[in-house]
């Protein structure tokens, strides 16, 4: 379900089955990740739960692209939107590395210990004021020797990829496209992607209020201009 963002399936119908993973209990919903969580709140639980926790995603999650496209945080952000507390987690990996894990199981331990300490924290204190979401980006490996996590707390950068598309035939010769990109040789610091590629647990603080409220005035003189050429 990557890239799929926030999308809802509102012309379609959800199944959901239920299921056991090594000794516990849960439901696979066949809709996207905000689908899971709308049908887990009101469907499955019935209320509110206390901490929804989208991830652990193979593969990182960082700056204004993603948090926008990634199905994970979005997840994250839908649940926030009905008033639960949320985490979006993902652990920095290569890309052939999400493709080649039925055959090579990924190590989550420095991630699983990440979320716990992140998680019983929520749970015991909240989440911090004007905060809705904590996306959390765990290194594949740590900056430390003892592997114990170094973490920072980050803004989103800008971009991680230049958008590239790839051009193709298909066998019967009609062109199809595949969109692709290159991600970015250096980020500033202070950023998520700064954060991760020097091997610290990158946590960015989330609100669902995308009102740039730092420009409102700004903005109101801009419309007097545009308004007075009319």
């Amino acid at each position: 379900m990557s890239g799929v963002g926030r999308s809802i399936s509102i012309m379609e119908p959800i199944r959901v089955s239920h299921v056991v993973f090594d000794g516990m209990e849960g439901y696979a919903v066949d809709g996207t990740p905000t689908d899971s969580v709308i049908i887990g709140i009101y469907e499955i639980i019935g209320d509110i739960p206390d901490l929804v926790v989208s991830g652990i995603n193979m593969g990182e999650n960082i700056s204004t692209e993603s948090v926008t496209t990634s199905g994970t945080v979005c997840a994250a952000l839908e649940a926030a939107t009905h008033g639960c507390r949320a985490i979006a987690i993902s652990q920095q990996m290569k890309d052939f590395e999400k493709f080649e894990f039925v055959f090579r199981p990924v190590n989550f331990e420095l991630a699983k210990a990440v979320l716990r300490k992140i998680a019983v924290a929520i749970l015991e204190n909240g989440l911090p004021e004007g905060v809705d979401v904590l996306n959390v980006n765990v290194p594949a490996k740590s900056n430390k020797p003892s592997n114990k996590p170094e973490f920072e707390v980050t803004r989103l950068a800008r971009r991680l990829y230049r958008t590239r598309i790839e051009k193709r035939k298909d066998p019967r010769g009609r062109s199809y496209y595949w969109i692709d990109g290159i991600e970015v040789g250096s980020a500033e610091e202070g950023t998520d992607i700064h954060a991760l590629r020097n091997g610290k647990v990158s946590i960015t603080p989330l609100t669902l209020d995308l009102t740039a409220h730092s420009c409102i005035d700004s903005l109101k003189n801009w419309l007097k201009s545009v308004i007075s050429e009319m």
